[in-house]
């Protein structure tokens, strides 16, 4: 489901990231393929630096159909961007490929906080976290980040993982599927 970024998808994944649906609300608002593909190369560096962890997410036949990753990592937190493909809203990929993340950022990288910074505008993406059991809005508990991601003209609401909150949410989904 989750796969390293490379070169090869960035013309399937510029075609999805360029529909209207998808792209006013992207994290870098790429005008053209050669532009994309310079970003995809710059995060592939910047995950080499350890600042930022990117994956494609892949539908079941192994196409790319969007991306996540975790940016700005510093102390063992960062914030989280996803995007998905218009032809793969509400069919579920998306808590799907956020749970499988968030099992590699928390095992395998030892993030312990993660943050996720929405635009109130933004239903679709609200409601998507809002599944998440294990985030908790944020605006209060961290007043501090809440203010600094709102000091331009988009408003947004913060969201937080807590690293226990999920492998705690993880047990239980196990012991579930044991039983």
């Amino acid at each position: 489901m989750l796969k390293k970024r490379d070169l090869h998808e960035c013309h399937s994944l510029y075609n999805l990231i360029t529909d209207p649906a998808v792209f006013p609300y992207v994290r870098y608002k790429c005008q053209f393929y050669e532009q994309y593909l310079f970003i995809t190369k710059q995060l592939i560096v910047e995950e080499q630096q350890g600042t930022c962890i990117s994956r494609t997410i892949l539908n079941e036949l192994g196409h790319p159909i969007g991306t996540i990753e975790l940016y700005d990592i510093v102390n063992k937190t960062g914030f989280l961007a996803t995007w998905m493909g218009a032809p793969f809203f509400g069919k579920g990929y998306n808590q799907r490929a956020k749970e499988s993340f968030f099992t590699e950022l928390f095992l395998e990288h030892n993030i312990e906080t993660v943050f996720l910074k929405v635009r109130k505008q933004n239903i679709r993406s609200k409601k998507a976290v809002e599944k998440l059991s294990y985030a908790k809005l944020a605006n209060a508990i961290n007043h501090s980040i809440y203010k600094s991601i709102n000091h331009g003209h988009q408003i947004y609401d913060l969201y937080q993982v807590e690293r226990l909150d999920f492998l705690a949410y993880s047990k239980v989904i196990q012991h579930e599927l044991a039983t």
